[in-house]
């Protein structure tokens, strides 16, 4: 096992790509160990958190001497990156230099999906939505509006649109991604695992990962833990079909069959309740259901688990007995990107009733408990009563969701006469959903049935092709945003301001908010021009300010309590019906669903065909990055990896470009780059999410490798939360000479 902390080198890696052409930089890698050595006279900082993923690191934007951006690295202070930046996060230098940026306001000129667009003002880009607005509001309702967002703005965007009268703010993150474990955690321990996790893997002994690619998503902060857990002796155990870099640096591979994750989740139950590994006092004390528990997995053998999962009954076990030995400091990690094959949040049961059996929850080295700053709202009008939301029309179904479900929008767009309201208006901002959702011809579809699509980003991604206005946004570089509140073990705010200005006639999310508010009449809910003053405002009501926070970066308060742990024997009620811990889940058992997990065993990929798995690269944050200069120099296209014997089988050759087609005869769009390697099972391929790209503005990666977004056409949905799983697809190889045959 390896035991080096740097098994995924943040700094290193990361700064290459944007400091490497300075001139004066010499002995480079162990400059990097010291950025403050970088240091001259004339160079100027200002403070940021970054854009780049949901981890959103608190940093530094250096200038040089002529006032031209530099670098970006990590803040000392900050708990989320401890004063290292990741790849992403350094490429920041990359998104402001793109010269594919988005630059102006556009108006659409022709059909839907042509990029056909004129340029036009700020006020009459405004104009045209809120006249749009205001008719669909007379017609239909203002609830008949959704926004879709990822990101900073979308705080003030979600403001404009609670003022209009809607309440449909949708993250595609919640359906397409945690959405399952939130809901399963929820009704297990009465609390969800946040952003950032609330993992405790520093202090852990012992970290399973279920398919779960930390290094390879780059979630900073838990990389790093991790590789102080593993200079510290802990034992890391991987599930996977691919060996991942977190396989590598694993003591224990389990290369499971796909797709029955959770037959192996149950059979580890078994184990710690037959041997009494668990944590009987703990157990004793918090949980309520463990009779019923254990009735329900007494069959769950590991020789049950092993004709489905093909683990074999000994490793089974022994990997039962590390989680054990390690208790209390164990962490069944609940991931993040966990929508797979439609009982996800099952699934995600299992794995909070395996923490709560070992006693991780609220322990050292297991989950600790997180506190978050309070950032006080400014006072404005209370928000309209909406007359109706989306559980009107959808009001049997995902009733544990506890958010508005981007899918469950996508498709209560689409014409339905047995509804009270169709979408009729989308405002997306910061995300391609394009890419983000499942099914892109039912997205397709749910567009072309709109009455204005609004598209507010950076880049000319693909759903801007669809949209009737576009709005430029100038990168977090070049803004101020909201304070930064994110979980953690402290509580801690970040200040992002700009440290330029913004290039071309791009704007900032809330110049844009307030404006377009004040067209529609809703100024009063956007009571300072300057959100400078905003934040000022609310700084001081934290006992800093806007001066102190522009040369500090980051602010860390003392936890309001000593209860990061759980105290000995301390009295704890959680928040779930029944006041405990809830082994049996009894309020799914009152929305009709199965109190305990069930493994149902899933459709097998056809003859000739094999299961389409994805994930990230850790230079890459979804589609977001894969025009970025300097991320692009890391990595420009994805591949497709394959099992040797299969390569074999097709006659296929290492660099060979094939396409690939889904189990509905849908073709990758693209040609991709095959891979041969051991490190994938048999029955299954692998891809980086985020390539594939058909949007011709964007340069550098247009056509670049596959869209595995592009070959989801199946989507099983989860009934208790509606996440969408979207593993249940296979593909086939088209190779030149299979063109020919067809």
């Amino acid at each position: 096992m390896a035991t080096r902390r740097d098994f995924i080198r943040i700094s290193a890696l990361g700064a290459g790509g944007t400091a490497v052409a300075w001139p004066l930089v010499r002995n480079f890698a162990k400059e990097l160990v010291d950025p403050e050595r970088f240091i001259f006279e004339g160079m100027r900082r200002t403070p940021t958190y970054c854009e780049i993923c949901f981890w959103k690191c608190a940093g530094w934007v250096y200038k040089n001497d002529k006032g031209d951006l530099w670098k970006i690295i990590g803040n000392d202070e900050d708990l989320h990156c401890n004063g290292r930046f990741c790849p992403r996060g350094t490429g920041g230098v990359g998104m402001y230099n793109d010269e594919d940026r988005l630059k102006t306001p556009l108006i659409r000129t022709q059909d839907r999906g042509k990029q056909v667009f004129r340029e036009a003002t700020w006020d009459e880009a405004f104009t045209y939505i809120a006249d749009k607005l205001k008719k669909i509001s007379r017609e239909h309702g203002p609830e008949c509006t959704a926004l879709f967002t990822h990101g900073s703005g979308g705080k003030y965007f979600s403001t404009l649109l609670k003022a209009f009268g809607s309440p449909h703010i949708a993250a595609p993150s919640y359906a397409q991604c945690r959405g399952p474990r939130e809901v399963a955690f929820q009704n297990t321990f009465g609390e969800g695992v946040e952003s950032p996790e609330r993992t405790d893997i520093r202090d852990t002994k012992c970290l399973v990962l279920i398919g779960s690619h930390i290094g390879e998503n780059m979630h900073n902060g838990q990389v790093q833990e991790m590789s102080v857990a593993i200079d510290k002796g802990a034992i890391i155990i991987t599930v996977d079909p691919r060996y991942s870099t977190a396989a590598s640096k694993s003591k224990y591979w389990l290369p499971i069959k796909p797709a029955t994750d959770l037959a192996l989740l149950l059979a580890w139950i078994h184990v710690i309740l037959e041997e009494e590994l668990y944590d009987k006092a703990y157990v004793e004390k918090y949980t309520m259901g463990l009779d019923l528990l254990q009735a329900h997995v007494k069959g769950m053998t590991p020789e049950w688990a092993y004709g489905i999962t093909t683990i074999p009954p000994e490793v089974i076990r022994q990997m039962a007995r590390e989680m054990g030995h390690a208790s209390p400091a164990v962490i069944v990690h609940p991931g993040r990107h966990v929508t797979w094959y439609g009982d996800d949040t099952q699934r995600l049961r299992a794995v909070a009733i395996l923490n709560a059996l070992l006693g991780s929850w609220g322990r050292r080295g297991g989950f600790f408990k997180p506190e978050t700053a309070s950032v006080p709202e400014v006072p404005h009008p209370a928000f309209p009563t909406p007359k109706r939301t989306w559980r009107t029309e959808f009001p049997d179904l995902y009733r544990l969701s506890d958010s508005v479900l981007a899918n469950g929008v996508c498709d209560a767009t689409i014409p339905d006469p047995s509804r009270g309201c169709n979408f009729k208006a989308w405002i997306v901002n910061g995300t391609n959903l394009i890419e983000t959702l499942p099914n892109q011809d039912n997205t397709i579809k749910a567009i072309e049935a709109l009455d204005l699509l609004v598209v507010i980003d950076t880049m000319p991604m693909e759903i801007t092709g669809y949209a009737d206005v576009v709005l430029p946004e100038c990168t977090y570089i070049e803004r101020y945003d909201e304070i930064r509140v994110s979980p953690h073990r402290k509580p801690q705010i970040a200040l992002r301001m700009p440290a330029l200005k913004p290039k071309y006639n791009t704007k900032p999310a809330y110049w844009m908010a307030r404006e377009l508010a004040k067209k529609m009449g809703l100024e009063a809910f956007f009571p300072y021009e300057k959100i400078e003053d905003l934040l000022d405002w609310q700084l001081k009501q934290l006992g800093t300010s806007l001066e102190e926070m522009q040369r500090i970066g980051v602010k860390t308060f003392e936890r309001t309590a000593d209860d990061l742990y759980f105290a000995p024997d301390e009295e704890v009620e959680f928040g779930t019906n029944s006041g405990k811990i809830e082994l049996y889940a009894t309020a799914f058992e009152q929305e009709g669903f199965d109190p305990l997990p069930k493994y149902t065993a899933h459709e097998e990929p056809p003859a000739g065909y094999y299961r389409l798995n994805y994930g990230r690269a850790p230079m890459h944050t979804f589609s977001r990055t894969s025009n970025n200069p300097n991320l692009t120099d890391l990595m420009d296209e994805n591949s497709v990896w394959v099992n040797p014997k299969v390569a074999q089988e097709w006659g296929l050759t290492n660099d060979q470009y094939i396409h690939l087609r889904n189990q509905d005869g849908k073709r990758s769009e693209f040609p991709i780059k095959v891979r041969i390697t051991e490190r994938i099972r048999w029955d299954s391929v692998y891809m980086v999410h985020g390539f594939g790209h058909d949007q011709k503005r964007l340069k550098r990666c247009y056509g670049k490798g596959a869209s595995d977004t592009n070959l989801i056409t199946k989507v099983l949905v989860d009934p208790l939360m509606g996440g969408t799983g979207m593993r249940g697809n296979f593909v086939t190889f088209i190779t030149e000479s299979e063109e020919v045959k067809s």
